[in-house]
């Protein structure tokens, strides 16, 4: 009886992180069928059951999970041979994707790409990814760096098996329209702005988390009056005087529209951490490690 190959160990780890056959076949461009049968064979070649069903899907069992996670060390060492021969070679190539929420790219992604300019051999792909806070660990399985973001007030979602690796804390500011009443002041607080109409992003995100810390430290409900994951929407709708807004201080200050003023909150630590998450095989890789250098580096510059 052999031991599991790397083909095997794979599969089991991709099913571990999915958590279905078909979100396996999709990121593998196979059908289902296909990935069933690769299990099966590994079964019988390996004597061991590593999947037992649950209800309409499958779950690894005790023998599948040790495997799936020795997969990641498997998967990690390869990579840093791979680095290591990079390095005799000369000059890292290869493409990396990168997937960003959509003003931590604004941010970031400019400055980054005049960062890698001068590596020709490395290929950039960018993707705009702007989900709930606790769903940016699972696109680490889709690509090679995920820039995710959390408020900074609440404990940090589970991201096992994952590299996290801070790029920037932002403060969120108040943004209102410049002839707010309380436009002139230096600063507000919770019991100033809630009573206010509020324009938010959905539940979940690290904005609409931070708003709902201000309810708490208020003792009153906030009163959301419109709902938009797009910044310079809001930014617009503030100027404008349909509500006020929570907004991150670097990347609004970048492109404010006139007519907006952003006041920091006192008497509440309002933020949010930008985050780099990557697959530890994924960030073994020298194209990898030297794009999130640039990445560091870079959100060093726009927010020191």
């Amino acid at each position: 009886m052999s031991g599991p190959t790397v083909e095997q160990l794979e599969l089991l780890r991709e099913l571990h992180d999915r958590g279905s056959l078909a979100a396996v076949a999709a990121a593998l461009h196979k059908t289902p069928s296909a990935v069933s049968q690769q299990l099966k064979a590994a079964q019988r070649e390996l004597g061991v059951p590593l999947v037992v069903r649950a209800g309409r899907g499958l779950v690894l069992t005790d023998a599948g999970v040790a495997l799936a996670r020795s997969a990641v060390g498997v998967a990690t060492a390869l990579a840093e041979a791979e680095a290591s021969w990079q390095r005799f070679q000369g000059a890292a190539t290869g493409t990396v994707r990168l997937a960003c929420f959509h003003s931590a790219a604004e941010l970031l992604v400019p400055g980054l790409l005049d960062r890698l300019r001068s590596r020709p051999g490395l290929v950039l792909e960018t993707a705009d990814e702007d989900v709930a806070q606790d769903d940016f660990a699972a696109l680490a399985a889709d690509y090679d760096v995920v820039v995710a973001h959390r408020s900074d007030d609440v404990a940090a979602p589970a991201r096992d098996g994952l590299v996290v690796v801070p790029l920037l804390r932002e403060p969120m500011d108040v943004a209102l329209p410049a002839d707010h009443p309380l436009a002139g002041r230096e600063h507000v607080t919770p019991a100033d702005v809630i009573g206010e109409d509020w324009i938010a992003p959905p539940p979940e995100f690290p904005i609409d988390r931070v708003l709902s810390a201000i309810a708490a430290r208020a003792g009153a409900p906030v009163r959301v009056v419109r709902r938009t994951t797009h910044l310079p929407l809001t930014e617009i709708l503030v100027a404008r005087g349909h509500g006020i807004a929570l907004l991150p201080r670097h990347t609004t200050r970048e492109h404010a529209p006139a007519g907006l003023v952003l006041l920091p909150l006192r008497d509440l630590r309002a933020g949010r951490l930008v985050e780099a998450l990557l697959r530890p095989d994924r960030y073994a890789r020298r194209a990898v490690r030297e794009v999130v250098d640039a990445l560091v580096a870079e959100a060093a510059a726009v927010a020191p």
